[in-house]
């Protein structure tokens, strides 16, 4: 794995994350996604593995932060909580008696210019559609994007076009593994922010908290207007432990400081081998020592 230099004195002095080593347990694609911070998601965890009775993820997405604690055992439960009307079909059908439907749908749908262009052109009448279609999209669109405007994969890796990114047995497996562990994940469409509140006095909590960007966010998903102050003010009053990824703007850091929360630098590796730095935010970072 290739060295990353960091300078900053508040940075985590460590070799890039590599995503390509990482198992890879979400259906989605996500440009956003947190793939490269599973290394440090298992060493919070365990820091308080004994008197954890949930992790609960207030911004889920593509949920690979649940799913990692719970396919490894770091937590009991988990609790997944997206707004995004598409993605919540998604986890609503894999987190119901539906998972094998949608798994033999993907497996059966043969992906072509023509057949993507009509399904998008219908309005999914059901959850189980809407799931699909979320799936399809999110595969076969540019940079896994979601939001309106999003447009399709053109050459896409090696010119395959829109089957770059479409792995029907790969996602049918993903798919069903989930369900294999469905009775561990409770999920929520909603508010994050409204279950973070109704469960801000609990200690027997971990709230891994991840909105979308200052920077990106409007680019990449539907509901990106967030009122980052008030996550910051409510994670202060959070009775459980809480770790926050964002963007590394002025704006956020301000906000951090104001709270007294530590801020860290880490990097991470895409697997196109693009390096990039993101923030770790938390009431206290001491536990990141163990990647010095």
């Amino acid at each position: 794995m290739q060295q990353t230099a960091l300078t900053d004195k508040n940075s985590v002095p460590r070799n890039a994350i590599n995503v390509a080593v990482i198992p890879m347990r979400s259906p989605f694609r996500y440009a956003g996604g947190k793939t490269w911070l599973i290394p440090y998601i298992r060493l919070w965890l365990n820091r308080k593995r004994a008197a954890l009775k949930e992790l609960i993820e207030p911004f889920a997405g593509g949920g690979i932060v649940s799913l990692t604690a719970v396919f490894e055992k770091l937590v009991s439960r988990a609790t997944m909580v997206e707004r995004d009307e598409d993605v919540a079909a998604v986890w609503q059908i894999i987190l119901s008696n539906d998972a094998k439907w949608l798994a033999n749908r993907i497996t059966s749908f043969e992906v072509t210019e023509e057949s993507v262009k009509a399904i998008f052109e219908k309005e999914s009448v059901s959850t189980r559609e809407r799931a699909f279609v979320a799936i399809l999209k999110n595969r076969v669109n540019r940079g896994g994007i979601l939001a309106p405007g999003a447009g399709l994969l053109k050459f896409g890796e090696n010119g395959k076009g829109l089957l770059s990114r479409w792995y029907p047995q790969t996602l049918k497996k993903r798919i069903l593994a989930i369900a294999l562990v469905k009775d561990k994940i409770d999920f929520i469409e909603g508010d994050g922010l409204k279950v973070m509140e109704e469960n801000a006095n609990r200690e027997d909590v971990m709230f891994f908290i991840d909105p979308p960007y200052t920077k990106a966010g409007r680019r990449l998903y539907k509901y990106s207007e967030i009122d980052h102050p008030a996550i910051f003010e409510l994670a202060a009053r959070c009775a459980g432990d809480f770790l926050m990824t964002y963007d590394d703007a002025s704006e956020i850091r301000s906000l951090a400081k104001r709270c007294n929360f530590e801020v860290k630098t880490v990097a991470m590796k895409s697997t196109h081998h693009e390096k990039k730095t993101e923030l770790l935010i938390g009431r206290t970072l001491d536990w990141l020592q163990s990647f010095v």
